[in-house]
């Protein structure tokens, strides 16, 4: 974990603990989880009676020590008295209280993991809810990798200042309680005000220590980071690194970035060195002075030796809590920090959200209308001008234009991943901002140009398409696709891994996978997003059928790329600047010798080019092998 760039961007645990304490309240303390609420006051209780066996075991130190330092002194007569003159006793009670102490330490840490699991699994699930309801411009302006890290460390976040807060913050402060509480009734309030001055300054040096090495580990992590990235930089540039002969220029670079990482690594060793010495230094002048006192007050009388033993316990112990003191600070401080990023991530607005009486959308014939609707990403540059169009009820409309006109914008506005900025977009009358966003995606399939798949199986990919689909309607679905015959073909077929984002599979596989999937879903709208664009002239001749097949009887939006996918549409529209340059159908629009027309013969001499050159790769092998 990469700490921050210096000790300001850590904020003070009080300073927001108050907020996070608030926020982590209904996960901690579920109002519908009456067990879970029972184990909070159940670890609560291990927690104070485990703290109240841990003071009381110098007691049982000093009672023993009394006993050997006078083994014939006649004791008072009295149960209590001859209980505690017993040094054998009063061995056993003393380990026993230990091994008490640590069972009931075990038994809150063992009741409170549940509570402190169960409120990461809400926390990471309301993220994960709240980022799937974020817009689309959110989730491409910001990187997936990084969304991810800001949950996985939230997460830490949690888990760290809940474990922390529970396992030493709250019980450390219970003990310093009770041990005062003991020390001014057993001593004195003297030996309470050095014992509080000696923790107060403890604390602090922690506290100034760990934010002094915040910086410095930041240097050390950062030389990490710039060696790691040479050093695998070098490595996969292997070739380039041997055609010119720069093995010792990659030498003297990765040997400048490890001695940085040399120089920090040192300082930020010596600084845990110079941090153990203060806080010794801090505790062992404060342990000597209460030693030095009850030393004096043994020698004149006025303490037993056993007093002298249970000052040195009690100071003992309360030093083991303490030596986490500024591991305690420096995890608090990043876990608040980590918590802060996912507070922001779930106060991210979301900009497309239901009306609050937004209905369901009923699809009765499945037209879809676009009037005079204007759209920009920017607001200093439009993407759409007040276009207006009609796809008719199981028609065929095509979108073309070059790159930038608008087109896959129309696709994202229909799925409304975006509000328009004017006009309207209505389906059988219906205006998309009137209607449920999860009825209106439930209404419309999409066949994309980049299709990614799970990293799962064919079968699941498939299925995807309908939640609870039954294995023979997933098998229909790929028959229909013209898939069916290659997953026969795999030895797993049907659970056939993919691999990640489908990489196992060609991409005319992965699309007749996509086109599978929203023949499942059987939607009365279709959209086609340039679904061939990206294959071969063979393998999209055959996606096409495939394509044609899925779009029978449905309202059709296609957005094209390749002019010969969309000849037989019903209407086409030519888009240009944001604005319909040209409409009709494709002879219309061959014959009005415009913008369609140029794209056309341009396209049409390209495909030719690439015909003559696949026919001459099959005669002539040499040129293949170069191909």
């Amino acid at each position: 974990m990469t700490a921050p760039n210096n000790s300001k961007d850590f904020p003070k645990p009080e300073a927001n603990i108050k907020e996070t304490i608030a926020f982590l309240q209904p996960y901690l303390w579920p109002a519908n989880r009456a067990d879970l609420k029972w184990q909070v006051v159940m670890a609560l209780v291990a927690m104070v009676f485990g703290k109240i066996v841990v003071v009381l075991i110098p007691y049982t130190y000093k009672w023993a020590t009394n006993s050997l330092a006078a083994p014939n002194a006649a004791p008072e007569i009295g149960f209590w008295n001859l209980l505690i003159a017993s040094p054998i006793i009063m061995v056993v009670a003393y380990n026993l209280a230990r091994f008490v102490s640590v069972s009931l330490n075990q038994l809150r840490d063992a009741l409170f993991a549940a509570v402190g699991q169960h409120a990461v699994r809400g926390l990471s699930n309301r993220a994960f809810h709240h980022l799937h309801n974020l817009s689309l411009r959110f989730h491409l302006k910001r990187r997936t990798g990084g969304l991810s890290r800001v949950i996985e460390r939230g997460k830490v976040g949690i888990e760290t200042i809940v474990r922390l807060a529970m396992m030493f913050g709250v019980p450390t402060i219970l003990e310093f309680i009770l041990t005062s509480v003991i020390l001014a009734q057993q001593f004195s309030p003297l030996y309470v005000v050095i014992v509080a001055f000696t923790v107060v300054i403890y604390v602090w040096f922690s506290v100034w220590a760990s934010n002094q090495r915040i910086t410095i580990r930041k240097d050390m992590n950062e030389a990490d980071t710039d060696g790691m990235s040479k050093a695998v930089d070098s490595l996969l540039n292997f070739e380039t690194v041997k055609y010119f002969n720069n093995e010792d220029l990659e030498r003297a670079r990765y040997d400048r970035a490890t001695a940085k990482y040399e120089k920090a690594a040192t300082r930020t060793y010596t600084s845990l060195a110079w941090l153990n010495f203060g806080q010794g230094l801090i505790f062992g002048i404060g342990m000597l002075l209460v030693m030095l006192m009850s030393a004096r007050e043994v020698v004149a009388g006025t303490q037993t030796i056993g007093h002298f033993v249970m000052i040195n316990a009690f100071m003992a112990q309360l030093a083991i809590p303490l030596n986490f003191i500024g591991t305690l600070y420096r995890e608090i401080a990043q876990g608040l920090v980590d918590m802060d990023a996912m507070f922001k991530l779930l106060d991210e607005p979301e900009e497309v959200v239901d009306a609050p009486n937004a209905k369901d959308l009923i699809v009765t014939t499945g037209a879809v209308s676009f009037k005079d609707v204007a759209f920009s990403y920017d607001e200093d540059r439009a993407i759409l001008r007040g276009i207006s169009f009609e796809v008719p009820p199981g028609k065929t409309v095509a979108i073309v234009g070059p790159s930038g006109a608008g087109k896959s914008t129309i696709s994202r506005l229909l799925f409304r991943f975006y509000d328009v900025k004017g006009g309207s977009i209505a389906i059988d009358g219906q205006n998309l901002q009137d209607v449920s966003q999860a009825s209106l995606r439930r209404a419309i399939g999409m066949v994309p140009q980049d299709t990614v798949l799970f990293n799962d199986t064919i079968g699941y990919n498939i299925g995807y398409g309908r939640s609870g689909a039954t294995e023979a309607e997933i098998e229909e679905a790929a028959r229909r696709a013209q898939i069916i015959d290659f997953i026969h073909t795999m030895p797993q077929g049907f659970k056939s891994e993919v691999g990640e984002r489908g990489l196992k599979l060609s991409g005319g596989e992965k699309q007749r996978v996509a086109i599978a999937r929203t023949i499942l879903k059987a939607p009365p709208i279709l959209i086609l997003d340039e679904a061939t664009s990206a294959l071969d002239t063979h393998t999209e001749r055959e996606i096409q059928a495939a394509l044609d097949e899925v779009s029978k009887n449905r309202t059709t939006l296609v957005i094209a790329h390749s002019l010969s996918t969309i000849v037989n549409a019903d209407d086409i529209i030519v888009l240009k600047e944001g604005l319909i340059a040209e409409r009709g159908r494709h002879d219309d629009l061959i014959a009005q010798n415009g913008i369609y027309k140029s794209m056309w013969e341009r396209q049409r001499t390209a495909d030719e080019a690439r015909e003559t050159l696949a026919k001459v790769e099959e005669t002539t092998p040499s040129l293949r092998v170069l191909s």
